[in-house]
């Protein structure tokens, strides 16, 4: 009997056809994404592409079934290919070991899809792939796990709310002070070592770094001398860098970390009237102990002896791992910086390297200051905010994404819906779900009209582009591109530089802003000026059009915000804090309106909260990883989804 012959009894044999025909992008091989590909293989799908970046970890067998013990360090793309095959090995599957972010795949290399599936555990590749589906015009099926929690819903432009339609959780913070300066908990020497430390060493790091450290009132004398005191230490660590190569570095590094510097703070004596002073370290003392204690073990020996990820290190063995991964790290550096002269060091909780330094420098600050050491295993949950991976929920999000791919597959879009796979409380329903958003009109993504831009990104100029947008009635206009400002009107500094030198390369995306507040997304496309003939650009569109789009959409805008405020509220209905957001986006015509108002809540929360390993260091759950994180809102069916 043939292979298809039950699933077209399921679904018909036209559907079955177009399914073996469409051609699929599955970005992340991880958790939903092998229960994803295995369903994509078994379901009759034909054509599909994959693409992670990350390798195969100890941690993700429990439930990536797609990985075995022998796979570690591989590829994931690689080997879930592999694996899949095996399943159906009629299908072909293209796997690629590489970023989703590289040039080479840009909105037309996504135009070759029919459909693209998320399944990615970072808040910065979903906004890409969000932003690229946009462009190109595809639909896009995004997805998330978080614990027993989990969600499906499908983003198409113009007619679905998109990934940044609504706004994101913010990192929890801490003052600035506490971090730097009397950590009591472990999770503040985390804090410290992956947002201060590892940023001020292998990246671009400021002293006031707003994903995790809060600025402190530094209106009194004391918190403003010991601002100006750390920002003194971040300057005078800086200058150790430029001794990378010779040696020694490591230990100049340590020395001046954690012994100059708490030798420092233990000079204010008024700091520590009311707690137990920090005691500093010396590299020497430490290393040159003679006893018989093992030498630290490198990445590849610690996953091959599982129990030594899960202990605390003893001390002398925390200064090795410190010195090694921060060899390792500034050598990474150094390389990627001869291509990219900006380019930093991130860090990922499943890169080994890494991890291991802010273990170690995690624990050395703990032991500076009393407070209890953390094992690998337990500085990675914390790290990296996670919640406990289920293997259950992926599976069941993965098939609810499968039979959404049937729906827009089949042009039948409208009957998609928001999907909450919704666990625990007294819910009659472990499923529930909602129509899709309508567009969120004050969306900077989806609401700003995108076209194409070829251009010679080597030879022409900031002032090119300016003159040639107005050529295009665009005048006065403030250029940026990821946040960054590239040239405004009162800032004219880049002006005669080349696109290419400001890194406005093939691939990018740039946000163009004019005098009457319009708004165009840009898409460049490098092409070399000979092609070109005598014209000095193509645009790709009608910008024209778009244009006058963007003016209708800022017309209905403000007739939906006057909308808001001239409604009175139904007397007749109990409105919530939820139902009072949903009425404001009824009126203002972002949901529809016989849609029911939500009732149900959700009484745990999807995210990191006091207790849980996150806020205050006393996590009791054995998690490692994490697949696919949302959010969800603790009183209703409201979803963020996060890094």
């Amino acid at each position: 009997m043939p292979r298809e012959t039950h699933l077209e009894t399921t679904i018909g044999k036209s559907l079955v056809n177009s399914i073996a025909e469409a051609k699929v992008l599955m970005v992340g091989a991880g958790g939903i994404g092998c229960e994803l590909l295995k369903n994509l293989v078994m379901s009759g799908f034909r054509n599909i592409e994959v693409i992670d970046l990350d390798t195969i970890d100890l941690s993700n067998l429990n439930r990536q079934f797609l990985f075995q013990k022998q796979h570690i360090k591989k590829s994931k793309a690689h080997i879930a290919k592999a694996s899949a095959l095996a399943f159906n090995p009629n299908v072909n599957i293209v796997s690629r070991h590489q970023n989703i972010k590289e040039q080479e795949f840009s909105v037309d290399w996504f135009k070759n899809f029919d459909l693209v599936m998320n399944a990615l555990d970072n808040l910065d590749a979903r906004r890409h792939v969000n932003k690229m589906c946009l462009a190109a015009n595809v639909p896009l099926i995004e997805s998330g796990t978080a614990g027993y929690l989990g969600q499906v819903t499908v983003i198409q432009k113009d007619k679905t709310e998109c990934f940044d339609c609504q706004p994101k959780e913010t990192p929890k913070t801490f003052p600035v002070c506490t971090i730097r300066s009397t950590p009591s908990t472990p999770i503040h020497c985390i804090v410290w070592a992956k947002s201060y430390l590892f940023g001020l060493l292998f990246g671009n790091a400021e002293d006031d770094d707003d994903e995790v450290l809060a600025k402190e009132d530094s209106n009194d004398d004391e918190t403003a001398k010991e601002l100006a005191a750390l920002a003194v230490e971040s300057q005078a660590l800086k200058a150790i860098l430029a001794s990378a190569d010779s040696e020694g570095f490591a230990q100049r590094v340590f020395d001046k970390v954690f012994y100059n510097d708490i030798q420092r703070l233990r000079s204010m004596e008024d700091m520590w009237k009311t707690r137990k002073p920090p005691t500093p370290l010396k590299y020497d003392e430490i290393i040159n102990q003679v006893n018989d204690l093992p030498r630290a073990m490198d990445a590849t020996t610690l996953e091959a002896i599982t129990l030594k990820d899960q202990r605390v290190w003893t001390l002398r063995e925390t200064v090795e791992v410190f010195g090694d991964s921060l060899e390792k790290l500034t050598a990474r550096l150094k390389e990627t910086r001869v291509s990219e002269p900006e380019a930093n060091v991130q860090f990922d909780k499943d890169d080994s390297e890494t991890l291991d330094f802010v273990t170690a420098t995690a624990n050395l600050r703990a032991h500076v200051y009393g407070i209890e050491e953390k094992s690998r295993f337990q500085v990675k949950a914390m790290a990296g905010n996670i919640i406990p991976a289920i293997a259950t929920t992926n599976a069941i999000i993965a098939g609810m994404m499968v039979m959404m791919a049937f729906k827009i597959i089949n042009q039948r879009l409208a009957d998609c819906r928001t999907s909450y796979l919704a666990y625990g409380g007294h819910r009659q329903h472990l499923i529930v779900s909602e129509p899709l958003a309508k567009p969120n009109p004050k969306c900077y993504i989806c609401r700003n009209s995108c076209i194409g831009l070829k251009i010679d990104t080597e030879k022409s100029t900031v002032q090119d582009l300016i003159n040639l947008l107005e050529d295009n009635s665009l005048i006065d206009v403030e250029i940026q591109e990821s946040g960054r400002v590239i040239y405004d009107p009162d800032f004219d500094d880049n002006a005669e530089k080349t696109l290419a030198s400001l890194q406005l390369t093939d691939g990018k995306f740039v946000d163009i802003v004019d005098e009457e507040d319009r708004k165009i997304i840009v898409y460049l496309k490098h092409i070399d000026s000979s092609t070109l003939g005598e014209k000095k650009y193509d645009i790709e569109g009608d910008l024209e059009e778009a244009l006058e789009q963007q003016m209708v959409m800022q017309q209905q805008q403000k007739e939906a915000e006057a909308r808001v405020h001239a409604h009175e509220e139904d007397s007749d209905v109990i409105m919530t804090d939820d139902n009072k957001k949903r009425k404001h986006d009824e009126i203002a015509g972002l949901v529809d309106a016989d849609a029911p108002l939500k009732k149900s809540t959700l009484e745990g929360t999807a995210h990191p909260v006091a207790g849980d390993g996150v806020g205050d260091g006393t996590s009791t759950a054995e998690a490692v990883d994490v697949d696919e994180v949302i959010v969800v809102d603790g009183k209703s069916f409201d979803v963020v989804i996060l890094d």
